[in-house]
């Protein structure tokens, strides 16, 4: 029945909505997904989430799925960071949600101040105008503060990006700044994380040509291995072209286990 089926559709949509850190856009906050883990050398935090629902033939398949897995060294100066994503939401008449992530990352200390880093990116949101965004980045990385429970990073990087949309095929080589400050803050009394942070991301030759990311997330400990977790997100893409801008925001709410 139609009815059914709408309602089942809801349901699924509902689902995925609280499923945590889904990627909705082409700008991605890194720093929300960072592990402040101090001396533990590794750490795995993943959820996974599968639903299949057929009504006379109509169905719906959704597929959502994170991981992100740190590693350090043993003198805790090296880290080795990766996240992946993969989001699909599929019909029998269309694709409402079709997205992967790809993230890996290089952190090596210098001072206790200083950090450089260097990673490489690989997405793909069919979604969106950019359907397709490679990177290749380096930069360094200031502690600003940390201090009872506070933590404030300041970075800057360099970006080498190539963008694709499969609308026209059109490729875009693009050099990029990208610049973010970021506020961690432990409540302890409450076992609460709260992290804030803000993108600007413009390209050298055009700074009209930039992206904004906005972002919250609040994060509290259920059990040893199971986290609740709360994300808003607010984000801007300005093409400065014909293209179409892109903006977007999000809540999202989800629980993530720990290993």
């Amino acid at each position: 029945m139609k009815l059914t089926f709408d309602f089942c559709r809801y349901i699924c949509f509902f689902s995925i909505f609280i499923l945590a850190y889904s990627v909705n856009g082409q700008l991605v906050n890194i720093e929300s997904k960072r592990m402040h883990t101090d001396s533990i050398r590794f750490v795995l935090s993943s959820d996974l989430l599968f639903n299949y629902t057929d009504n006379n033939g109509e169905y719906i398949l959704q597929i959502g799925s994170n991981l992100t897995t740190q590693l350090k060294s043993r003198n805790l100066k090296s880290i080795y960071f990766f996240i992946g994503n993969v989001n699909l939401i599929r019909s029998k008449d269309e694709d409402f949600q079709n997205s992967y992530f790809l993230h890996a990352r290089f952190n090596q200390k210098l001072t206790e101040v200083f950090r450089f880093e260097a990673f490489v990116q690989n997405q793909n949101n069919q979604k969106l105008t950019i359907s397709e965004r490679n990177l290749l980045g380096l930069g360094l990385r200031l502690k600003l503060l940390s201090k009872s429970g506070s933590l404030v990073y300041f970075g800057n990087s360099y970006i080498y990006e190539i963008e694709v949309v499969d609308d026209t095929g059109q490729k875009f080589y693009n050099h990029r700044n990208s610049s973010y400050i970021s506020l961690n803050q432990n409540f302890k009394k409450y076992n609460l994380d709260v992290t804030g942070t803000l993108y600007f991301q413009p390209l050298y030759n055009n700074i009209s040509n930039h992206r904004i990311l906005s972002q919250f997330k609040a994060q509290m400990p259920l059990t040893k291995r199971v986290s609740f977790s709360a994300l808003y997100n607010y984000s801007v893409i300005n093409f400065n072209s014909e293209l179409e801008d892109n903006r977007s925001s999000n809540v999202s709410f989800g629980f993530t286990l720990n290993i």
